[in-house]
């Protein structure tokens, strides 16, 4: 039996599925990927233990090993930072509020540093509904409207659009919803 790439490190979808066949390839060397149209709708809350880093105007804004993510039908994970490890004396509450009809009412936070405001970029779930408790106590950020977000080290990217905050890295495989186009998948 041959493989194009299998004991290389180039291992095309086929090859990955003989190897998986044939069962002699170790499962833990083969690339992470999660496609967001696995994820369930309703949404579900799952513990991410990677170190997760949101900065903005050089100062570490937010740093956890303790966050959880959102997964959702068509969307990137949103990451969840417990309140205790993020600078909340940047933080100032917004008038935004938002709705949605599985995690309750959003409330909304600017950042404030140095002179300098991003406007509603980052979240909270001051009362959650039934099922979404774990977000309680918990602050989440746009990518795109903070200097820069980490995952594991990994620099995160924005979901497209501007209503999403769904954070992008490389084991996420689209597409994605929130680009022109999208709004009624």
């Amino acid at each position: 039996m041959r493989f194009s790439g299998a004991f290389t490190g180039q291992r095309s979808s086929q090859d990955i599925r003989l190897a998986m066949a044939f069962r002699i390839i170790d499962m833990t060397a083969l690339p992470r990927t999660e496609s967001v149209w696995a994820y369930p709708r309703p949404p579900i809350i799952v513990p991410d233990e990677r170190e997760v880093v949101v900065e903005f105007r050089g100062i570490t804004l937010a740093r956890t090993t303790n966050a959880v993510r959102v997964l959702e039908t068509s969307h990137p994970p949103t990451f969840y930072i417990p309140i205790a490890d993020v600078d909340i004396s940047c933080l100032q509450r917004s008038s935004m509020t938002t709705h949605c009809e599985f995690k309750g009412r959003a409330a909304y936070w600017n950042i404030v540093e140095d002179g300098s405001i991003s406007t509603d970029a980052g979240w909270s779930y001051p009362d959650p509904n039934s099922g979404y408790e774990a977000l309680q106590g918990t602050i989440a950020f746009y990518p795109g409207r903070v200097d820069q977000c980490t995952v594991g080290g990994e620099i995160v990217q924005p979901q497209p659009g501007g209503f999403y905050g769904g954070w992008i890295t490389s084991e996420i495989e689209g597409p994605f919803k929130g680009s022109q186009g999208t709004a009624f998948w």
